[in-house]
C-alpha cells in the first residue's frame, strides 16, 4: 500500500499506509490524522479537506476539475498548491504523497 505523509499545522507528521482507490481524505479519516474534517463525506461540497500538496507532487496528480476549484475558493488560505483530499484518489503513482493541513479548515 502507498505510503502517504500528512503533516498538521503545527508540524507533527503521521505517515500511513492508505489503500488504493480510496482518497487522501478517507486515509486521514480511517487514521484519526487531525486536521482533515471531512464535513460532506467526499461529495466536493465543504472545502473541509483542503490540504497543501508538496511542490514536487503536485503536476503528479490528476487536474483539478472545476467543482474543486470552486471550493477551494471557499477554502481558508488557499494557495496554487491547494487542494481537497477528497479530490485525490490514491494510485500506487502516489506512494511518499506529501499533504500538508491548513491551521483551519473551512
Amino acid at each position: 500500500m502507498p505510503k502517504i505523509t500528512y503533516i498538521e499545522h503545527t508540524g507533527k507528521s503521521h505517515i500511513v499506509e492508505v489503500a488504493t482507490e480510496l482518497t487522501v481524505m478517507e486515509g486521514a479519516v480511517q487514521n484519526n490524522i487531525p486536521g482533515i474534517d471531512a464535513d460532506c463525506g467526499g461529495a466536493c461540497a465543504c472545502a473541509t479537506c483542503h490540504v497543501y500538496v508538496g511542490p514536487e507532487w503536485i503536476n503528479k496528480l490528476p487536474k483539478i476539475e472545476s467543482a474543486e476549484e470552486d471550493m477551494l475558493d471557499v477554502a481558508f488560505e488557499p494557495n496554487k498548491f491547494s487542494r481537497l483530499g477528497c479530490q485525490i484518489t490514491i494510485t500506487d503513482d502516489l506512494d511518499g504523497l506529501v499533504v500538508k493541513m491548513p491551521s483551519k479548515q473551512a
